[in-house]
C-alpha cells in the first residue's frame, strides 16, 4: 500500500549529509541530492498535486543528533509525511575520530524509537530509509580528516551497521512505516555495476546514487 500525498500535503526529509547535501546553499533549501530529485519529479508528473516540500538533514549528524532538534526541526513542522535516513554516522566509521566511540545498536534502537513515537502518535506517515554501505575501498572522511580505508575495516564497518539495519526494519514494522531498502538496493545495484558508479566512498551517493533513492521513494507514494 502506498502513501497518498494530497493537493497541499508537507513532506520533511531529515537525517544526515545525505540528505543535507548542501541544502543551505541552495535556493529552496532542498539540497542538491535525493530530495530535490523527489520533489522535481512529482512536480513533473503532478502538476496538479502541489506538494511542499522541507529538508531539515543535517550533515555529521547521527540519532542522538536528530533527537536534540527534533521538535523545532521536524514536529514544530507538523508534516503530513517524515522522511528519514540516518544510522551511517551511528556506525563504526566515527570512530576513525579520537573522540569517537561505538554507539550500542539496543541505544540506538532505544533513539530512533523516540523520534518516531511523537510522529506516530501525531497520525504522521512514515518513511525509513535504511542506512547503506557499499564495498568501496579508499579514501573517506571522517572525523574532520581523511583516512584510507582497507577491506578490514569496511568488514568491521557491515558487523556493526547490519544490526542497525535490522532496526530500521523492525521498527518499521512496528510503526506501520514505509521501508525503503536502500541497503538491498544498493546491493543489488552494485552487483551488476562498479559500485563507484552510485556511491564513490560506500557512503555518499553520486548522481546516479541519488537519483536511485528518489526512484525507490517515489515508487511508495501515489
Amino acid at each position: 500500500m502506498t502513501i497518498t500525498l494530497r493537493p497541499g500535503s508537507t513532506v520533511l526529509f531529515t537525517g544526515d549529509s545525505i540528505t543535507d547535501c548542501q541544502r543551505r546553499e541552495s535556493e529552496d533549501r532542498l539540497g542538491f541530492g535525493y530530495p530535490l530529485r523527489i520533489a522535481g519529479e512529482w512536480g513533473l508528473r503532478h502538476p496538479d498535486r502541489p506538494v511542499t516540500w522541507l529538508n531539515t538533514g543535517t550533515g555529521g549528524n547521527k540519532v542522538m543528533d536528530l533527537e536534540t532538534r527534533w521538535q523545532t526541526d521536524v514536529l514544530d513542522a507538523r508534516p503530513d509525511v517524515v522522511s528519514i535516513l540516518a544510522g551511517v554516522n551511528d556506525m563504526g566509521w566515527h570512530t576513525l575520530d579520537p573522540d569517537g566511540r561505538v554507539i550500542p545498536v539496543e541505544e540506538f534502537e532505544a533513539g530512533y524509537d523516540r523520534l518516531l513515537a511523537p510522529l506516530a502518535e501525531a497520525g504522521t506517515e512514515l518513511i525509513l530509509i535504511e542506512p547503506f554501505l557499499l564495498p568501496i575501498k579508499g579514501v573517506v572522511e571522517a572525523g574532520g580528516g581523511h583516512a584510507l580505508i582497507g577491506e578490514k575495516e569496511r568488514k568491521e564497518w557491515r558487523i556493526d551497521l547490519d544490526p542497525k539495519i535490522q532496526v530500521v526494519r523492525e521498527l518499521a514494522r512496528e510503526y506501520g512505516a514505509h521501508l525503503l531498502a536502500a541497503d538491498d538496493m544498493f546491493a543489488e545495484l552494485a552487483a551488476t555495476t562498479e559500485p563507484e558508479h552510485w556511491s564513490e566512498d560506500g557512503v555518499h551517493p553520486t548522481p546516479a546514487g541519488h537519483a536511485a533513492l528518489a526512484a525507490a521513494w517515489l515508487r511508495l507514494v501515489a
